[in-house]
């Protein structure tokens, strides 16, 4: 696919469906595909009927390059078409084109969303979607309720020439990453950096700068990476969250997370700087 193709949000789709669309259709959390043989597509379609599924719900996306997009959700044990299978998104990373894996991380959040808020939380009455935002909306208290989403910091500690590196306890054996946390009420970015070091690893850090950030929909979170300088302190385990934990060099490098995450990115850009890279 063009890599100059763009994604336009959108909430309301066309009166009429002309044309090919593309479909991101979920059975639970695992995606609709379609297999070839060295990778993977979308049903791209002019109506779900032509693939005989029956959606529990559906969403428009958006617009991309043109194609219109939507997401669907059909029922747990629904067999997928001919020449089809439905899988996690961790799985389909790098086979599929990057566009779409991003709008379908998009989607399974949206159909998730749907699945889950039902109900208003206050007063317990069905809710209503609204046309003119991404939310829904309460027809007897009026309280508004949005996608859930989780921001997170995540940031790559240096030390000269070394980068730190921790295991939590549910990483696959030998992977290392950089450290995360999820953002408290009333924090700021840079204040979840600086307690997250230091309940982690013990340590504090100092020049916090901005990286970039991510989406990721394992299930619903914001991952804002960051990098920092060491400033003072030994390791010392939260032995709750994290089983081991070091400095490394971009010669000693640990097992590292995937191209799918910013945790690699972090890393990569570390590496970079120092004239490296790392070979999968």
């Amino acid at each position: 696919m063009d890599e100059k193709m763009k994604f336009i949000p959108g909430l309301v789709p066309p009166p009429e469906r002309i044309g090919l669309a593309w479909w991101f259709i979920f059975q639970e959390n695992k995606l609709l595909v379609c297999q070839k043989p060295e990778s993977l597509t979308l049903p791209s379609l002019m109506d779900l009927d032509e693939l005989g599924l029956i959606v529990i719900r559906q969403h428009y996306l958006g617009q991309l390059d043109n194609h219109h997009c939507y997401t669907g959700e059909v029922a747990e044990g629904t067999n997928p078409p001919t020449g089809m299978s439905f899988e996690g998104l961790r799985q389909v990373y790098g086979r599929l084109d990057e566009a779409l894996f991003w709008i379908a991380a998009r989607a399974v959040q949206i159909i998730d969303w749907d699945r889950t808020h039902r109900f208003c939380g206050r007063c317990g009455i069905e809710l209503k979607m609204k046309t003119t935002e991404r939310a829904k909306e309460c027809p007897q208290c009026g309280l508004l309720h949005f996608p859930r989403l989780a921001p997170a910091i995540i940031v790559l500690v240096e030390r000269g020439n070394e980068l730190l590196l921790a295991r939590s306890r549910h990483f696959l054996p030998g992977m290392y990453s950089v450290l995360a946390g999820f953002v408290e009420p009333g924090e700021s970015l840079e204040e979840a950096v600086v307690r997250e070091v230091k309940e982690e690893v013990g340590m504090d850090v100092r020049d916090i700068k901005y990286f970039g950030s991510q989406p990721w929909p394992f299930p619903h979170s914001l991952m804002i990476g960051f990098t920092a300088t060491y400033a003072g302190g030994q390791i010392s385990l939260d032995d709750s969250e994290i089983e081991e934990a070091g400095w490394f060099t971009a010669d000693n490098l640990p097992r590292i997370p995937s191209k799918i995450s910013i945790a690699r990115k972090l890393i990569d850009g570390f590496l970079a700087r120092k004239g490296r890279t790392f070979k999968d």
